[in-house]
């Protein structure tokens, strides 16, 4: 008697949360590979699924989402202001390359993302380059300083950065940082309190307290900017952490790709900084009067032409993840694409597929340790798919591979915080330059064989020898991936 009650009270729960797994994928608009993926969570892990589903799957709350549409329509207007005035000394100078005004029209239509010119562009590969010239860079502010990150640590590198900010916070000079929750591991008070006291501003992205029942991991503000007076930006893909400068045993050598930009392209992260701010701010922080972030007679220095280029749940366009398929489609000799994860969806791998079949050369370098065992596996599973189509994979051999590039025919390319990953191009916030420059693009493809030279070429051979163990944890890591 009491083992049928056990089973019909087991039954039961298994009936309940059966049809609660059908409700809870179906509550919202979902693309079909993801609403599989959670009804496996659900199905597989009864009643710890809804935890997992509450923390991982949980969309944005709309009032969230309405401010962050709010501030993009008036930040958007403060750029194009900005810009329709320093842009017309560079027009008849520097016109749009024919080979990239696909790619423009596609941003200026999807992302309302206008095409700067006259940009000065460093590439930074590790992290002691890219610190040493942002804290240089930091120290010669004299208005504001903004900065944006997924990543903050209390450790030695990010002490030496508050420290600073606080310096120049009891200067005058206004400093904001945006970061985080889940990123940066939750607030640091005693990191922040220095400068707070000294009258900057930390705030994390669209949460005020670290509060258990408010998380939502799946949706990260995963942006890596910087803005020294509206005239210096930086983006690419460190944060700010002592193992981005290779001091942590587990990753050694940290290779990453970072730009520091001098000229009219940091009028766009400028503006992609003020809609978050205020999306996020609270009422007696929000910057209303934008006028002077803009500097008026901001300078040319350099000949690159640049659309900085954001995407996130906010909108109903994966707007980053367009523009590398718009670069794979028009690609006519080679594509090269360096990733710590690639987990494409299905237009990615379809468009890569066909321009393998097309003749294109594609050439794809990934990380040869995992930071995340999943998201790894799945890695490992994409990779071998693109060399059944004849694609060249390179496994980096010289540390920890973070560095987030696309190329194509040595002419155009794209740095930032995206991963050609499905959490990169749905559910993080991220940030792009999409840069329009043969002499750029050659220098990151020499960068590129560089690490070549550092990496073991996979073949159908290596995948054949591996165990039957790894084979099954990449087959299904890989029904994961459109939550990992």
């Amino acid at each position: 008697m009491l083992a049928e009650t056990v089973i019909i009270i087991i039954v039961g729960i298994l009936l309940i949360n059966v049809i609660g797994a059908i409700l809870t994928v179906f509550s919202e608009k979902r693309d079909i590979a993801t609403i599989w993926a959670w009804l496996l969570v659900l199905l597989l892990l009864p009643v710890l699924g809804f935890v997992i589903f509450y923390f991982a799957g949980s969309r944005i709350s709309n009032k969230k989402i309405f401010r962050l549409r709010t501030q993009e329509q008036r930040g958007l207007e403060q750029i194009a202001n900005n810009q329709r005035r320093v842009l017309l000394k560079a027009e008849k100078l520097l016109p749009i390359p024919i080979t990239a005004t696909e790619l423009v029209n596609l941003f200026l239509k999807t992302n309302n993302a206008m095409l700067t010119r006259g940009n000065d562009i460093q590439i930074f590969q590790t992290g002691q380059e890219k610190f040493d010239a942002l804290l240089a860079d930091i120290q010669k502010a004299k208005h504001h300083i903004h900065l944006e990150y997924f990543t903050i640590f209390d450790d030695n590198i990010g002490q030496k950065l508050i420290q600073l900010l606080t310096q120049k916070a009891r200067e005058g000079v206004e400093v904001r940082i945006i970061y985080d929750q889940f990123g940066s591991h939750g607030r640091h008070d005693r990191l922040y309190r220095p400068l707070r006291r000294a009258g900057g501003i930390a705030i994390p992205f669209l949460m005020r307290r670290f509060q258990l029942l408010a998380l939502r991991f799946n949706f990260r503000i995963h942006r890596k900017i910087a803005i020294i007076d509206g005239k210096i930006g930086y983006i690419g893909g460190f944060n700010v952490g002592d193992q981005y400068l290779g001091e942590f045993t587990k990753f050694g050598n940290w290779r990453d790709t970072h730009l520091r930009m001098d000229g009219d392209a940091v009028l766009s992260m400028q503006s992609r900084f003020l809609m978050d701010w205020n999306a996020t701010a609270e009422a007696n922080e929000l910057l209303i009067d934008t006028a002077q972030y803009f500097p008026e007679n901001i300078e040319l220095p350099g000949k690159s032409m640049v659309q900085i280029v954001t995407s996130g749940p906010d909108s109903q366009v994966n707007q980053i993840k367009q523009g590398f398929m718009r670069m794979f489609a028009s690609a006519k000799q080679e594509i090269i694409i360096q990733t710590p994860y690639f987990i494409p969806d299905s237009p990615i791998l379809e468009t890569l597929e066909i321009a393998l079949m097309s003749g294109v050369k594609v050439r794809l370098m990934i990380p040869n340790k995992p930071d995340h065992p999943f998201v790894y596996r799945a890695t490992q599973y994409y990779a071998k798919e693109l060399i059944n189509w004849g694609a060249e994979v390179y496994q980096y051999e010289g540390g920890f591979l973070h560095s987030k590039v696309v190329i194509i025919d040595n002419e155009v390319a794209t740095v930032g915080s995206a991963n050609m990953d499905i959490r990169s191009f749905s559910l993080n916030f991220e940030a792009n330059a999409f840069i329009y420059d043969r002499q750029l693009a050659t220098q990151l493809e020499l960068q590129f064989n560089e690490d070549v030279a550092q990496s073991l070429q996979l073949t159908q051979d290596y995948f054949d020898q591996q165990s039957i163990w790894m084979k099954f944890k990449q087959k299904f890591s890989r029904l994961f991936s459109p939550i990992l």
